[in-house]
C-alpha cells in the first residue's frame, strides 16, 4: 500500500511539475510569434480557387489537387 502512494504523490509531483514549466514558458515566452495566416492582403475570394458561401449557407468543398 505503501508503494503505491509514493508511486501516485511521484507521478502528481511530476505532473505539478511539468505542468508549471509549460505554463512558465507561455508566460514568459518573448520569441517571434509563428505566423500561419499569410501576411499579404486579405483575400477577397475573386479569385478561381476561391470557394465562396452560396446563399442557401452550405460550403462547397475544395477539390484536393
Amino acid at each position: 500500500m505503501k508503494h503505491e502512494l509514493l508511486m501516485l504523490r511521484s507521478l502528481l509531483v511530476a505532473s505539478l511539475l511539468v505542468c508549471g514549466l509549460i505554463l512558465g514558458n507561455m508566460l514568459t515566452y518573448t520569441g517571434e510569434p509563428i505566423q500561419l495566416a499569410n501576411l499579404g492582403a486579405a483575400s477577397t475570394g475573386t479569385t478561381a480557387t476561391a470557394c465562396t458561401l452560396p446563399p442557401d449557407g452550405v460550403v462547397c468543398p475544395f477539390a484536393a489537387s
